[in-house]
């Protein structure tokens, strides 16, 4: 079963996706992204793969009947695809080379326009699951890239934020943080030329981190190649710099965000990569518990201030060590 349920709640979709669950737990001696697999190239460095177990799909199975006037359902339309940052099996994007880093950013933005020419898709979100801890099988540098026929909610949400400061403050959103953010200092991490790297003030999450252009670029599409350049050598960074925050592979969910496709409106939105790290210690994890899940209502259990001079330390690690 495939196919899109509508909440009326939330006026949103969940994807309901049941062959998921017979994904195999891949034996630790094969993994299907390597040379020698038989799946892919016997020579890559960077490589797009139709996902084997997608949730969504350009031809998506026809509708169980379990839909009526008041349960509303879709057919699963959209593209699901990994993203192959190595042909290595260990690794991961902080161990990248500046030249296939800056490769893997290329082919970002390539994909990112060929899902955005299907008109029926109307967001295209890139991403990284790392580690066991946030679900990951296959250890395997890789990220995803998903294109959805809808508008997931929380884009949906910061869109309609964005476009009311920007009616009446006449500013974006997000440059505003970005200002205010330099201003205070303190949760600022590191920057660079065009990107600053910094806990937010509103972090839900101990270790949350954004990644914010200093110049208002809509998508990753629009960013100049220096600007591509620097993102991959600043991502890079901030993996590294979680490494050395507790010594060990630190897990994440890295999103990167841009602008909505193919909607009829022009949202001016600002394009940044946020990081959710599931840790709020070297051996606690940070739940999403009832607050969180029941009703959105987020808790930090630790001040954002504090955890950005923890990670100011391990960044200086990471510089110190390479």
């Amino acid at each position: 079963m495939a196919e899109l349920r509508y909440n009326p709640f939330l006026d949103d979709y969940v994807i309901v996706a049941s062959h998921r669950q017979n994904r195999p737990q891949m034996p630790q001696d094969y993994c299907p992204f390597c040379p020698g697999s038989g799946r892919v190239p016997e020579t890559y460095t960077v490589l797009a793969y139709d996902n084997d177990f997608p949730a969504l799909s350009l031809t998506p199975p026809p509708e169980p009947p379990v839909g009526n006037a008041f349960f509303q359902t879709r057919p699963a339309y959209g593209k699901c695809e990994v993203i192959l940052y190595t042909s290595e099996h260990q690794g991961s994007l902080s161990s990248l080379s500046g030249i296939q880093a800056g490769e893997l950013v290329e082919l970002w933005v390539e994909r990112f326009l060929a899902l955005s020419a299907d008109p029926k898709l109307k967001y295209i979100l890139i991403f990284e699951n790392r580690g066991e801890a946030v679900g990951v099988t296959i250890p395997h540098p890789h990220g995803q890239i998903y294109g959805y026929s809808y508008l997931p909610k929380k884009i949906a949400l910061e869109c309609a934020s964005i476009e009311r400061y920007n009616r009446e403050k006449g500013r974006c959103l997000y440059c505003e943080l970005l200002e205010n953010e330099l201003v205070d200092g303190r949760r600022v991490l590191f920057r660079n030329r065009f990107f600053t790297v910094f806990v937010p003030f509103f972090a839900a999450y101990p270790y949350e981190v954004f990644v914010l252009p200093t110049a208002h670029r809509r998508t990753i599409a629009e960013l100049t190649p220096e600007e591509r350049s620097a993102l991959a050598e600043t991502l890079c960074q901030v993996c590294g710099m979680y490494d050395h925050l507790f010594g060990f592979s630190f897990p994440y969910m890295m999103c990167v965000e841009s602008a909505p496709v193919n909607t009829g409106a022009e949202y001016d939105y600002h394009f940044h990569v946020e990081f959710f790290p599931p840790m709020r210690s070297a051996d606690k994890f940070k739940m999403n518990a009832s607050s969180e899940t029941g009703v959105l209502a987020h808790c930090n259990p630790t001040a954002p201030e504090e955890k950005a001079e923890e990670l100011r330390a391990a960044y200086q690690r990471y510089i110190e060590s390479i």
